[in-house]
């Protein structure tokens, strides 16, 4: 679904992303996890093509520089810090997403309703983005890009503002869409979630995968929290 091959991506001298290599299969939840600054971002932006990057990747065998519209199709994108038309309401903006996806009426109005309810956004969809508070923001981000139905989901720090209530609703909505043949691919700092939810875990530091495989492999009879600060030397911001 997700293969990366060789990824690098420089900023000046500096080598934010070093010959990075990952392969995502259907199904599977992938976890990406590291310090801040370690190039977790970078390799999900690099994924989504949107900044220049050396190597290859592909999107369900598409490549992303060669073919970047198609496979933009493909997958959705939740940043950590999703940037909405705050100008626009929340059912426009949802409108907006679909139109640009091409999701029909009948089907977009089913799923908005759907996600709405199920996130508890609905009583909220008519009010302006601009009011939302920073967890109300992420569930319209995620119920944005449930719409299309992707087939890789990529999300940068997905739990970050939710309520326990939303986070847990999130897990299922990931646990449903790989068991409907999509992929997760998301980066976060919550590490016994990772631990839980994971099919498969990547460890970066400095821009290096330092490990990567099936989370019971990495982790063996430890932790997740144990292997984590042991890989990187106590350093876990």
């Amino acid at each position: 679904m997700l293969k990366i091959e060789n990824l690098t991506k420089k900023y000046g001298e500096k080598c934010a992303v070093d010959n990075l290599s990952l392969e995502i299969k259907e199904g599977e939840i992938y976890g990406f996890i590291g310090h801040n600054g370690a190039g977790k971002t970078t390799t999900l932006k690099a994924c989504m093509g949107l900044i220049s990057f050396d190597g290859e990747i592909y999107v369900d065998g598409v490549n992303v520089r060669e073919n970047p519209i198609e496979s933009k199709r493909r997958v959705a994108y939740i940043p950590d810090n999703p940037d909405l038309y705050e100008f626009l309401s929340g059912i426009k903006y949802l409108d907006f997403v679909a139109d640009v996806y091409g999701v029909s009426t009948e089907e977009r109005n089913i799923k908005i309703a759907f996600y709405a309810d199920k996130l508890g956004l609905t009583g909220d969809l008519a009010e302006p983005i601009s009011a939302y508070s920073h967890g109300m923001k992420q569930k319209l981000a995620i119920i944005s890009a449930w719409l299309h139905s992707p087939k890789l989901i990529i999300m940068d720090e997905p739990f970050v503002g939710l309520d326990p209530k939303a986070a847990f609703i999130l897990k299922e909505m990931m646990h449903e869409h790989c068991a409907e043949g999509g992929s997760i691919f998301f980066s976060t700092h919550v590490l016994d979630v990772a631990e839980k939810l994971c099919d498969k875990i990547a460890i970066i530091k400095d821009g290096k995968l330092v490990i990567t495989g099936d989370m019971e492999t990495v982790k063996g009879d430890d932790s997740l929290e144990e292997v984590f600060l042991e890989l990187l030397g106590g350093d876990a911001e």
